[in-house]
């Protein structure tokens, strides 16, 4: 059992910066390949960015690519998305996800392990 816990997110003006960082329980993170997903209001959820075990590959949305970045910190059990240049469409719930194997760096909804519960991330224009 993995527990993922969200934070960071906030309100912002459009072309600002936020850094989201999800914190996991247990001793197994490098085993686990982890994500950022979002949900804005009536949308579904989807992908934004994956990292594999060892932080050597990274993956993004098209819609975030050069400007959003994924880091893990596996000494700590942390997961980052650092998001610049952000946009009013950036506006959503983003979860924090862990999935297996550990050599994924693109992930699907329904292939997601484990999911944190969610930081709302409010861009204003």
């Amino acid at each position: 059992q993995v527990q993922l816990v969200e934070s960071g997110g906030g309100l912002v003006q459009a072309g600002g910066s936020l850094r989201l960082s999800c914190a996991a329980s247990g001793h197994t993170f490098s085993t686990y390949a982890m994500g950022w997903f979002r949900q804005a209001p009536e949308k579904e959820r989807e992908f934004v960015a994956g990292i594999r075990g060892n932080g050597a590959n990274t993956d993004y949305a098209d819609s975030v690519k050069g400007r959003f970045t994924i880091s893990r910190d596996n000494a700590k059990n942390e997961v980052y998305l650092q998001m610049n240049s952000l946009k009013p469409e950036d506006t959503a719930v983003y979860y924090c996800a862990a999935d297996r194997p550990n050599t994924k760096t693109i992930m699907t909804v329904r292939g997601v392990n484990y999911w944190g519960k969610g930081t709302l991330v409010t861009v204003s224009s």
